[in-house]
């Protein structure tokens, strides 16, 4: 289940980040408003895919809010701390992707699409 994740998450880092630079550095956004503009179309992608692709999940609203919710808040802290400390946008979507990669993994999991008990 996680090398499936893993292989959704890929694609869904290249869209992140493309978006990300066009934002930042052709559209001159900041980095907290390009990180959430690049993660909620990336993390829609990512929602859409893991549901029926990696956890064989229905699709709802109630979950993609709590997907996009907790994954949001997270990308926008990451893009806010990045402005504070004016650190390179490198360093925010690195560190940006590897969070989500592990904790998005695990709020998915045990939270979003985990199995309902009968």
């Amino acid at each position: 289940m996680f090398s499936r994740y893993v292989v959704v998450g890929v694609a869904n880092t290249f869209i992140h980040w493309a978006i990300f630079f066009v934002f930042f550095q052709f559209l001159g956004q900041d980095q907290s408003v390009s990180n959430l503009i690049a993660f909620i179309a990336a993390v829609t992608f990512s929602f859409f895919v893991n549901a029926r692709f990696t956890f064989r999940a229905a699709i709802s609203s109630t979950r993609y809010l709590l997907y996009v919710g907790f994954l949001g808040l997270m990308s926008f802290l990451f893009g806010g701390l990045s402005d504070i400390f004016n650190l390179p946008a490198l360093v925010t979507l690195v560190s940006f992707s590897a969070f989500s990669l592990f904790f998005g993994f695990l709020f998915s999991k045990y939270v979003v699409f985990r199995k309902r008990s009968s």
